[in-house]
């Protein structure tokens, strides 16, 4: 019980009382049916403008119609393939995985499980974290209509039109979900993604036989109660999420005006909705370009969601606060040092749930260099990789420029440290947290060489498995750091609570004459003593691929403590990990298998080498094969 209390008034400590009010606050109204008097189901049904007045007037957009300027036609296998998929029900899930869903799918049922929601019950009564039911996210998945992109882009490059097929979609999505009810209204994102997306798909088929007067009154009706959901519910995601759904949802509310300036009270919740943006991304952007939610795959979806909010009110003649340019240029060049120069692909850290918002190339989900230009072009009008993806933004850049790449980069507001030389990376991540962490990952180590990622974080799986998986990949020994008696660095509570999160880090990556050098050393494993530190000590010979890495744990007692190594298979044999303790006795490696997820709900066997001492220190030397 005693522990019990402590851990409540930490949770108290690090989320504030705003947060804590706000839940039991949110809870008792959910209780009451407050929400079921917010969020009306079959409220009444408006025509709000005909389509000929929509056509004539139509607020300004990245393009009207299917033309796009300057996008050359390019017709490839890839995207004909996965194309003749979806016509078929194929669809792809978080961005690898194909699920055949069928022709006819009834947008409830959980392909993973099995599991039919209740489509009668109102949204507020439908569970979103269920053993039976499953990871509620494989039901968002095609409802948040990412899937458009894919068929507009093969419309555009193969010259045939699709638009029967997406106003079907549309249509058949609006008639078996009624307004506010059912799991595909649970999550204001969601939401707010489909209203996006429709509206990508207007623009382009506005000028569509199969857009008819009534299918337009229908989406539009529709559209209106979607955002009537998102800013009536706005404050559940800006203060009890407060991550990149908040920043999805008051970017919604501002564009609201701007796309839809007929339908009811969207002048007042744009202006809202703008102020809001503008102070998410003030207070989720760090100044040094990092983001509160510690991801590299989240970061990237706000850099999408900017390049909208930049572009859309650019073409509106309206702007935002500086800040938001400032943090936008930040972001970019954080995301760019971390990318590898061979591939475009980010270390796999953080939550990673395969969120791709706006796909607009046949890249791979994890190569990061049309996006990063995207918002590059819809800035400065100018690109590093050459992206054409900019022009479904109707920005056609003026230049490349190369990408300047430093050797050390310190992030000191998140604690990321990356060291760049030629085509090897070492990443490091050492820091603090103000903001929620997701993983309990600090100090741990990334290295890539020449487009291989020698050392990896694992990723993260799914949100809603088995509870060792989730305890694995978000846990200390899912990451190339320390464990002391095999617990986390902080103390796992539900669903995204951590208990005792690390306040206290210190970090510095620096040139000598012959190496560089990476120390860091953080406060942590508060659940087990109030005063233990774990010392981080990173040697690196220029133009060497060995690493050297001294750990030491600084506590009272003696418990045994564990250096975790993860790499896959193929890369067994290319890679030298030999370590001694405290007292230069080498140490026997343990080799195990494990899992790696590169891509959400995708699990592979993977290789774990965990070194043990009892005297608090280990000396290891990493090395590659010539």
């Amino acid at each position: 019980m005693k522990q019990k209390i402590k851990r409540i008034f930490n949770l108290i400590s690090n989320m504030g009382m705003r947060y804590v009010f706000f839940r039991i606050s949110y809870l008792i109204k959910t209780k009451l049916g407050w929400q079921k008097k917010a969020f009306p189901t079959n409220p009444e049904y408006k025509k709000h403008i005909t389509l000929q007045d929509w056509k004539n007037n139509l607020p300004p957009f990245f393009f009207f119609g299917k033309e796009i300027n300057g996008l050359e036609k390019n017709p490839t296998e890839d995207l004909k393939s996965n194309f003749e998929d979806l016509k078929k029900g194929v669809y792809t899930f978080f961005n690898k995985t194909k699920i055949d869903l069928g022709e006819d799918y009834d947008w409830i049922t959980n392909p993973s499980t099995n599991h039919k929601y209740d489509i009668t019950k109102h949204w507020s009564d439908i569970q979103d974290l269920s053993a039976e039911a499953g990871d509620i996210k494989y039901v968002w998945e095609k409802a948040r209509f990412s899937f458009l992109y894919d068929i507009i882009r093969y419309d555009y490059h193969f010259q045939e039109d699709q638009s029967q097929f997406i106003f079907q979609q549309i249509e058949d999505f609006i008639d078996k979900n009624p307004i506010n009810q059912g799991p595909n209204y649970k999550c204001s994102q969601e939401i707010s993604l489909r209203t996006l997306n429709w509206t990508f798909a207007l623009y382009y088929y506005k000028d569509s036989k199969y857009l008819t007067q009534e299918l337009f009154t229908k989406i539009m009706h529709t559209i209106y109660w979607q955002i009537h959901h998102v800013y009536h519910n706005i404050h559940f995601s800006r203060i009890s999420v407060r991550n990149n759904h908040a920043i999805t949802e008051t970017l919604m509310l501002y564009l609201s005006d701007k796309l839809f300036p007929f339908l009811p009270n969207v002048k007042e919740w744009s202006k809202k909705g703008k102020a809001w943006f503008e102070q998410e991304i003030e207070y989720q952007i760090y100044p040094d370009g990092t983001f509160l939610q510690f991801s590299m795959n989240y970061h990237r979806v706000v850099i999408q969601l900017l390049t909208w909010a930049v572009q859309l009110s650019k073409l509106n003649k309206d702007t935002f606060n500086n800040v938001v340019y400032e943090r936008a240029e930040k972001s970019l060049h954080f995301l760019d040092v971390c990318s590898d120069t061979v591939t475009g692909k980010l270390p796999n850290y953080g939550s990673n749930d395969g969120a791709l918002f706006f796909k607009l190339t046949n890249d791979d989900y994890r190569n990061y260099r049309s996006q990063l230009d995207d918002l590059r072009a819809v800035l400065k009008n100018n690109t590093y990789y050459n992206s054409k993806s900019s022009f479904w933004y109707g920005v056609k850049p003026n230049n490349i420029k190369p990408k300047p790449i430093a050797q050390l980069n310190e992030f000191k507001n998140s604690g990321y440290y990356v060291l760049q030389e030629g085509n090897t990376k070492t990443f490091i991540r050492c820091g603090g947290y103000k903001d929620r962490p997701y993983q309990s990952d600090n100090l741990h180590l990334d290295i890539w060489v020449g487009g291989e990622n020698i050392l990896r974080d694992n990723g993260s799986y799914k949100y809603n498995t088995d509870k060792n998986f989730v305890a694995y990949f978000n846990g200390s020994e899912g990451h190339n750091t320390v464990s002391v008696g095999q617990e986390n660095q902080m103390q796992k509570g539900g669903r995204f609570i951590w208990y005792y999160w690390v306040k206290k880090a210190e970090a510095v990556l620096k040139k000598e004459t012959n190496n560089f050098l990476f120390f860091g050393k953080i406060k942590a494993y508060k659940q087990l003593g109030n005063n233990i530190y774990h010392q981080r000590k990173v040697t690196k010979p220029i133009a060497k691929n060995n690493w050297f890495v001294e750990d030491i744990i600084d506590m009272p007692g003696n418990k045994t403590c564990y250096q975790y190594w993860h790499f896959s298979k193929k890369n067994k044999e290319k890679i030298i990990i030999t370590s001694v303790d405290g007292n230069n006795n080498v140490l026997e490696p343990k080799i195990e298998e494990k899992w790696y997820s590169g891509y959400y709900g995708v699990k592979e066997l993977s290789l774990r080498l965990t070194f043990t001492s009892q005297t608090k220190s280990f000396k290891t030397k990493i090395s590659l094969k010539e």
